[in-house]
């Protein structure tokens, strides 16, 4: 993404992005790679006039806190940017106010509308694009989260069918603010394949 100030860029790729390398793979920093350019694609396409200062920062603590507490990553990821004194150097607080709300605003499951603009982009932008790229992050994190079970491939795969239907089946929680070509395609072959349990398995 072009557009960022360098100290601000140079800061959170030195400081920021290496904490990714800790997290499982659907949540790591090819991930954060991902959603940064696709908030910049979806920026180009929708002709969104923002700064893109703060879609960066957001981008980049999005996932932030997902080690430390999967299930509430969100909130936990946008308390790790507010104790971030060195941040407070780069932005005033309407626009800190702005990341952090922003941050927890990305999550699909999110019960309101994100409460700005930025929050949409990179709640879009966090949608998955390639159906296998979808189906790893997914049998990663099922794996991740049952391991107390100690569960077999194929109960990892119905854990990440289920939760894959409820998500991106037909009338799906999963939220999508810019659905551009990239998301519908994926959405599309998607929800075919969730229509054929066999093939999803076989996938």
């Amino acid at each position: 993404m072009n557009g960022i100030k360098e100290e601000l860029k140079k800061y959170i790729d030195t400081n920021i992005l290496p904490r990714y390398n800790s997290n499982i793979g659907g949540h790591g920093i090819e991930h954060i790679y991902d959603v940064i350019n696709r908030c910049d694609e979806i920026i180009k396409e929708f002709n969104l006039d923002v700064d893109k200062d703060i879609i960066y920062t957001i981008a980049s603590y999005h996932d932030i806190g997902y080690k430390q507490n999967p299930d509430e990553h969100e909130e936990v990821s946008s308390q790790i940017f507010k104790s971030d004194y060195n941040i407070k150097k780069f932005f005033d607080d309407e626009q800190i106010k702005v990341i952090a709300e922003a941050i927890v605003d990305h999550r699909a499951s999110l019960e309101y509308e994100p409460r700005s603009i930025y929050g949409k982009i990179v709640s879009s932008a966090d949608r998955e694009i390639s159906v296998n790229n979808m189906l790893q992050r997914s049998f990663l994190y099922q794996a991740d989260k049952h391991k107390d079970e100690n569960p077999t491939t194929e109960q990892v795969i119905e854990y990440s069918y289920k939760k894959l239907s409820s998500k991106y089946g037909k009338g799906g929680y999963a939220k999508m603010y810019y659905p551009d070509k990239k998301y519908l395609n994926y959405l599309e072959e998607m929800q075919t394949l969730l229509e054929n349990k066999e093939l999803f398995i076989k996938r």
